[in-house]
């Protein structure tokens, strides 16, 4: 019988291939589309054999369904814990949006194949995995909907507000917003986006604030 240092061990090393595959896997998918990516390249980026692939994903799409949820999960407790760590040292629910707007700015910095590939399938509706992708997307607004609903029940928040369409615009402005900082305005700094944010946030763009 396996010792539980060897079965964690085990479990260590598994985690580590995985991890490389879902890197490579988003990378070439990134560089030239699903379709045309091959389980053979996945296999030859991530240094592993064919094989080790179908060990640890029964096919390509179920390895790109699981990419998403660890991808969009990952995205979601930086999320969490950002609101937690305001929520923590005392901060507003504005103070909390902003902070989770910052770690959703540094996780696509991290990420920006990942996040390209995410919000490229959010449009798509003919995918296997769609319905798991709409599940994730759900679960990282959700942290922005508690948010907001406690901001508006301790008072700090408008009774306007439309919780769900709000969380959802949101982490659609950080989400589009970083893919062209990425893309088109690479020379500007994680801060100069975030402050460009910010203000948008605490509605300061009006030049009345």
């Amino acid at each position: 019988m396996e010792s539980s240092s060897a079965v964690s061990g085990g479990s260590a090393r598994r985690e580590a291939t995985r991890q490389r595959l879902y890197e490579a896997a988003v990378t070439l998918i990134a560089e030239q589309g699903f379709s045309a990516t091959t389980v053979d390249e996945i296999a030859e980026r991530a240094g592993v054999a064919k094989g080790t692939v179908y060990y640890n994903f029964a096919s390509k799409s179920v390895l790109f369904e699981e990419l998403l949820r660890h991808g969009v999960g990952l995205l979601t407790a930086s999320l969490k814990e950002a609101a937690d760590r305001t929520a923590g040292a005392g901060g507003s629910a504005v103070d909390a949006l902003d902070a989770m707007i910052r770690a959703g700015l540094v996780f696509i910095d991290r990420y920006p194949a990942f996040t390209q590939l995410y919000v490229a399938e959010l449009w798509r509706t003919n995918r296997a995995w769609q319905s798991t992708l709409m599940v994730v997307r759900q679960q990282a607004v959700a942290v922005v909907e508690g948010v907001l609903r406690e901001g508006v029940e301790r008072g700090e928040l408008s009774e306007e507000i439309d919780v769900p369409l709000t969380a959802a615009a949101l982490v659609g402005m950080v989400l589009v917003a970083a893919l062209d900082w990425k893309s088109f305005q690479a020379e500007r700094s994680l801060d100069d986006v975030h402050a460009a944010l910010s203000r948008l946030l605490q509605g300061r763009v009006s030049g009345s604030g």
